[in-house]
């Protein structure tokens, strides 16, 4: 059991600190909360100590408070600092240093790890001053829940509403649990789509996101690994902790990854990327293409398959655990083990992108995982659970203990 100290801080999202906290009890942890001032606007401190079964550390000028000086003695005594919500105002503290408060005093004066679960409007999250803040905290090893797309307190619809409270809870206990044997190992993702230029104003491209790309890295970040994400463009950011080759066709794609996957010699390869099957046989032209009454024909050829030449390149190796994945409209399966054996890989992740909640856009996925061994169908869940069921699979291969 690990003693968590949980930052609430003064966000609409305060109200699922309380489903935080039990599910860190439930999985064996010990919370003390800390709030705000303005968390107590929204969710009152008797809440979390009827919860906790401790006193909520909430002004670090309360009478008796300073006996122990609590949060110093607070500080040596936590395994993880998890402040969710993380308003931009706390974010900022962190970040410049500033201890006006209890939590951020505690901040300052924890050698604990660190992880935020920011929560904010969008316009905030994506302001200059939020975006060096978090990359500032990043550099110094705080690692962040990134929050989700939705509906918003503010009545916006967008980036910026606290990540879900059971996705908040995996992410800390991974970091408590120090990752198990990952530490030492490293993976390569790829993840979004590519885009085959037709001119500088035109692309030829398809309907990937890279969440579940980028689900994967997140996920393999908060185990431990060493994480090499080759990612085509998306709007999403990337998960804190991984390092980052940003691509733009299949043919960089291609070239990136082979290079990574044996140059660094990884452990796994997930290729989660959408890579385009076609390119135009003349490149990129270099003006505009004009609009003409006649019709457009396209002269297309294949681009590299990825997957194939990294599993031809490995050969009869062990390494690199190769994962690939089989977007299709029907005979997901069939087709995924025609991949599987075709492409000399270890897994393929099949999903039929037509099935309600599955596929491109959402946060979740329907899947059914193919090896040599059979099928395993795996139901509905969102793209994080789905990476930590496709990591479960790898860790099994690599023969890592199970934490």
């Amino acid at each position: 059991m690990a003693l968590v100290a949980l930052g609430v801080s003064g966000g609409i999202g305060a109200y699922k600190a309380v489903e935080v906290a039990r599910g860190l009890q439930q999985r064996g942890h010990d919370v003390a909360a800390v709030m705000t001032a303005n968390a107590r606007r929204f969710v009152g401190p008797l809440t979390f100590e009827a919860i906790t079964k401790r006193r909520v550390a909430a002004d670090q000028f309360a009478p008796g408070i300073n006996a122990d000086i609590d949060h110093i003695a607070l500080a040596s005594n936590i395994e993880l600092l998890l402040v969710a919500p993380a308003t931009a105002d706390v974010i900022g503290k962190f970040a410049n240093g500033i201890a006006d408060d209890f939590l951020s005093s505690l901040y300052l004066a924890t050698t604990a790890p660190v992880l935020l679960a920011p929560a904010m409007n969008t316009n905030m999250l994506s302001h200059a001053a939020v975006r060096a803040n978090l990359d500032t905290l990043a550099a110094r090893g705080v690692r962040r829940v990134e929050p989700g797309d939705g509906y918003l307190a503010c009545g916006w619809v967008g980036r910026g509403r606290l990540a879900e409270p059971e996705t908040i809870v995996a992410e800390a206990d991974a970091i408590l649990r120090g990752g198990g044997a990952w530490a030492g190992r490293s993976i390569l993702v790829t993840a979004g789509p590519t885009c085959e230029d037709l001119d500088p104003v035109r692309f030829i491209g398809n309907r990937s996101t890279g969440r579940m790309g980028y689900a994967v890295a997140a996920e393999a970040v908060a185990r431990g690994a060493r994480v090499l994400l080759v990612s085509g463009p998306t709007a999403l950011e990337p998960p804190a902790g991984v390092e980052l080759t940003a691509v733009r066709g299949a043919g960089q794609m291609h070239a990136e990854v082979v290079r990574l996957a044996f140059e660094d010699a990884v452990d796994a390869v997930v290729m989660a990327a959408a890579v385009a099957d076609y390119t135009p046989a003349a490149g990129a032209q270099p003006v505009k293409i004009r609009k003409a009454d006649d019709n457009l024909v396209l002269a297309l050829k294949r681009t590299p398959d990825v997957l194939a030449a990294l599993g031809a390149r490995r050969g009869a190796a062990a390494k690199p655990v190769l994962v690939g994945f089989a977007a299709e409209t029907g005979n997901a399966v069939e087709r995924a083990r025609g991949k599987l054996a075709g492409k000399r890989v270890d897994l393929i992740v099949a999903n039929d992108v037509t099935e309600p909640g599955a596929g491109f856009g959402v946060d979740t996925n329907v899947a059914t995982l193919v090896t040599e061994a059979g099928v395993e169908p795996v139901s509905r869940r969102s793209k994080r659970d789905l990476a930590r069921v496709i990591l479960d699979r790898i860790e099994a291969r690599l023969g890592v203990p199970q934490s």
